[in-house]
């Protein structure tokens, strides 16, 4: 199948799941600005997303998606590498006009994946994971607002998700256009637009995230005064 075999179907692969991921990730934000707001709606929002049938089966898809990106990512990875062969040594000098995060995205990725695990240890495992199996922690699995407050109160774990949010930033800001050039929706006109179309979508995206963390950090958001 050419979506798997030919390169070209490797990155309508990445393209698809990648947009599927950005729109995943808007819904987040959305959900986590509200805990910004009321700690009660946002609970809500919790418990209707709990361990329900609809919320597992959308985890599982969503996992789906996110190992499909993964795995595609590397595939490519590697192929390109192998194409290069001992040329990839002779040039030490990033070349002209490639953004930083093209060239890079391997290591953002990394970062990204290892940064995933400790979201989903931090919130997925004590919240849907603790519910499906009947375990309880330090909180309720469904009280998602104070599982915020725990995790945010750790200056470790803000450096670290501080630093996971940026690497998605540089991520998303290559990957977003990318995945719209390599779906033949850009011509020549909208090539530029949709770069800054991307970049500004992507650093509001971005900034929700930021903006919840260092609230909770600083215990600056309206919630919890």
């Amino acid at each position: 199948m050419w979506l798997t075999k030919s390169s070209i179907g490797k990155k309508v692969v990445m393209s698809v799941t990648g947009i599927a991921l950005i729109l995943f990730l808007t819904f987040h934000a959305a959900m986590n600005v509200v805990a910004l707001f009321s700690g009660d709606a946002y609970n809500e929002i919790c418990e209707l997303l709990g361990a329900n049938w609809y919320a597992i089966v959308a985890t599982m898809g969503l996992a789906a998606l996110a190992v499909i990106h993964i795995v595609f990512a590397f595939l490519l990875t590697f192929e390109n590498r192998k194409a290069r062969g001992q040329s990839k040594y002779a040039v030490t000098a990033r070349p002209e006009k490639v953004e930083w995060a093209s060239q890079n995205m391997l290591v953002l990725g990394i970062i990204i994946f290892l940064g995933l695990l400790l979201h989903l240890f931090n919130f997925w495992y004590n919240m849907m994971f603790a519910e499906i199996v009947g375990t309880m922690g330090a909180y309720s699995p469904s009280d998602g607002f104070a599982w915020i407050q725990e995790t945010f109160s750790n200056p470790v774990f803000v450096v670290l998700y501080v630093i996971w949010i940026v690497a998605i930033w540089f991520h998303l800001s290559h990957g977003f256009w990318s995945a719209i050039q390599t779906l033949g929706w850009s011509g020549k006109t909208w090539f530029c637009r949709w770069k800054i179309i991307g970049l500004v979508y992507v650093t509001l995206l971005m900034a929700a995230f930021l903006i919840v963390v260092l609230a909770f950090a600083f215990k600056c958001a309206p919630s919890l005064c």
